[in-house]
């Protein structure tokens, strides 16, 4: 899938800034949270430049939507920073 082709960046900024645990735990626990964070994405993509699709804003939103996929880059995050 072209979204995880930004997984790598997304984790290490969230390493870098301390965020990762964090954000693991909100995309895990944040019920319905990450789904209206999507649509805002969306709204906002015309105005941010991310129209193009494959943009990683695009990916963002998607992954976002994506109860699985959350779930999955969440994990991903957990491995990313005990490595």
């Amino acid at each position: 899938m072209q979204e995880h082709s930004f997984w790598s960046s997304w984790a290490h900024f969230l390493h870098r800034w301390g965020l990762s645990e964090p954000a693991a735990t909100l995309l895990e626990a944040a019920g319905p949270l990450p789904v209206l964070l999507a649509q805002v994405l969306y709204v906002a993509q015309p105005f941010g430049g991310g129209q193009q699709p494959g943009s990683q804003w695009q990916a963002l939103a998607e992954m976002l939507e994506d109860g699985e996929q959350r779930r999955v880059f969440a994990q991903f995050l957990r491995e990313e920073g005990s490595s």
